[in-house]
């Protein structure tokens, strides 16, 4: 009697032992909840959510989806696709080398959330949800199913820490608040992947091609939405699905192989940004992807500076403003004081060569300064640049600048008979102005691109990320720091303006204005620093896909009227509390954030 008792108390405590989900509902109902759920969210798409076509999307149509539906299918297939791969189907396992339930979880989540904001936003605008039909109800009821199942997954809870019986009730809720937040953030943590079964080259290389095939999409997709509710709803779905398949596995086993063929990922990813223009109707979206790759071209330079050899430089954006005045100055304008017009790879090799003596000028005496100080100096050279060039208008200072009007009418460029001003037809695609200097602009990135990624794996880069790690104990180790940081400065100054050549043929005018510490519209320095932060420091990746961000997303958030930088400079707040290395970090800089994170077996010589 004795011994089955015992049995039964043990049997109980095993039960009570194994690990729960967030729901109490049994794992195998909630696991078919959550596909059944993502499967019937598809489903969902093909059906009318409103009656009228006065919401943005015309969402009334039976078996073609249309706006935001497009995302609600996109995501509503990934958590069926990683429910089935939950289940271990021969086949999908692949999408979740890394396990399927803390995916599932944010890609239910994701569609959960794109569904409801549409419904809410339909009912918003069309004054209740008596103008929802069948497809919105169906399409809302079923997501929160999806949500609930894929809560109900177990995972392995933390312990709690224990509690000193003293504390005080403010004290008691703030431990037990500690404690729910390390149980969400266990819910959704990652597993480890296997290692990966090798493959031929020419798969890995098909599967690089895949992924840029994939980025190219969702990029033209983004910048090309039509109107607000559809790009909030594209934050949405892609912010999730970008988590869900980080979490699964997939992004490190792609990451894997792209660091294998770095080079061919840099070619394809051009090749990728070099179709760009030739999937537009008109020369309406090259205008902002022209202006991104100025902005991150110019990130990148600054990420010499404050990524690799860690230089704080809050006036960078002076030596854009330097390239750009020159090449204004030596382009023929009329209202440059000098009368000449040089063709443009003069220009350029000009703008770039005083950018650099700019950069030589400024650092010489203030590179012996570290932290606060340096960044305090640079504050002040960015503003006396553009002070200095306000007043030089005739009246306060010599007349070069023309002060705050600028220098005006800067020709468009002219290269070997290519007006870069006319419409072109290439392959058979009429290919605008902005699309003529995005390409050119395109060209300047990819050596820049490649200085950064020579530079970063030579010795003076070695030095910089010395310098950067502890600068004293580089000293004693031999390293001369002044001259290495001189090198990093002028490097950086080049850079931005070889940038600022093109940026002054692409706006017809270079005014004062454009070259502030902060401003609504980037670049600025603040901007610039924000995207080098943001992206991920000491990487090639990280700024371009930080500036990018940091230009599309205030410039697709103008609907907020006042509240635009309010609600930016919120995210970049929730951004750097939950991911301080960025989006795209080295894995030094993540391992510094990370403590429980796993170490590398390797790394190179930039930390990444």
């Amino acid at each position: 009697m004795t011994t089955q008792t015992t049995a039964a108390k043990t049997s109980n405590a095993s039960v009570a032992d194994r690990p729960k989900g967030l729901v109490g509902i049994p794992e195998p109902v909630g696991r078919a909840l959550a596909t059944a759920g993502g499967a019937l969210a598809v489903v969902s798409t093909f059906l009318a959510w409103t009656w009228t076509s006065a919401f943005p999307g015309d969402l009334t149509v039976y078996g073609y989806p249309g706006g935001l539906q497009v995302l609600v299918l996109i995501g509503g297939a990934l958590t069926a696709l990683l429910g089935l791969a939950s289940y271990g189907v021969k086949g999908l396992r692949l999408l979740a080398p890394a396990g399927a339930d803390s995916a599932l979880k944010l890609a239910a989540f994701g569609t959960f959330a794109t569904t409801w904001f549409t419904v809410i936003a339909i009912s918003v605008n069309l004054g209740g949800v008596v103008n929802l039909e069948p497809g919105g109800w169906i399409a809302a009821v079923v997501t929160l199913v999806a949500v609930l199942g894929a809560l109900a997954l177990p995972f392995e809870r933390p312990a709690p820490d224990p509690s000193d019986p003293d504390d005080t009730g403010w004290e008691k809720f703030r431990h037990h608040a500690r404690h729910q937040a390390g149980v969400i953030k266990a819910a959704i943590a990652g597993g480890t992947a296997p290692p990966a079964r090798k493959l031929p080259s020419y798969a890995e290389i098909l599967i690089i091609v895949a992924a840029l095939a994939v980025g190219l999409i969702v990029f033209t997709y983004g910048i090309g939405t039509e109107y607000d509710e559809l790009f909030i709803g594209f934050l949405i779905t892609a912010g999730f699905g970008f988590a869900a398949v980080a979490k699964a596995g997939l992004v490190g086993r792609v990451a894997a192989i792209t660091a294998k063929h770095r080079t061919v990922t840099m070619i394809g990813a051009f090749v990728a940004a070099a179709a760009f223009p030739f999937t537009q109707s008109d020369d309406q979206y090259a205008t902002i992807g022209v202006y991104i790759l100025i902005f991150a071209t110019v990130a990148l330079g600054l990420n010499i500076v404050v990524g690799l050899a860690g230089l704080l430089d809050l006036g960078y954006v002076a030596f854009l403003g330097v390239g750009a005045y020159t090449a204004a100055m030596v382009s023929g304008s009329p209202t440059s004081p000098f009368d000449f017009h040089l063709p443009f790879w003069l220009s350029a090799l000009i703008g770039a060569a005083v950018a650099m003596v700019f950069g030589v000028l400024i650092g010489a005496p203030t590179l012996r300064l570290r932290g606060d100080y340096l960044a305090i100096v640079t504050l002040g050279f960015g503003e006396i640049f553009r002070i200095a060039v306000l007043n030089m208008d005739g009246t306060s200072g010599p007349d070069i600048t023309n002060g705050s009007n600028g220098i005006s009418s800067v020709p468009n460029l002219d290269i070997l008979g290519f007006d870069f001003g006319q419409e072109h037809t290439i392959l058979g695609v009429a290919i605008g102005r902005f699309s003529n200097y995005f390409l050119l602009m395109l060209l300047i990135t990819l050596v820049v691109v490649v200085v950064f990624r020579r530079s970063s794996d030579s010795r003076i880069g070695r030095a910089w990320v010395a310098i950067r790690e502890d600068e004293t104990a580089a000293l004693a180790m031999g390293i001369n720091g002044f001259r290495v940081k001189l090198i990093a400065f002028a490097l950086g100054a080049t850079l931005a303006g070889l940038a600022g050549t093109v940026q002054a043929h692409v706006t017809y005018t270079v005014t004062p204005e454009q070259y502030q510490f902060a401003h609504v519209v980037p670049p600025n320095s603040a901007f610039l620093l924000a995207a080098v932060v943001l992206g991920g420091m000491g990487t090639i990746s990280g700024p371009l896909v930080g500036a990018a961000l940091l230009y599309l997303i205030p410039a697709k958030l103008q609907f907020l009227g006042d509240y635009q930088l309010f609600a930016f400079g919120l995210a970049l707040v929730l951004l750097m509390r939950f991911r301080p290395e960025g989006l795209i970090p080295n894995r030094r800089r993540q391992l510094e954030f990370h403590e429980e994170a796993e170490a590398p077996t390797v790394l190179s010589k930039a930390g990444a």
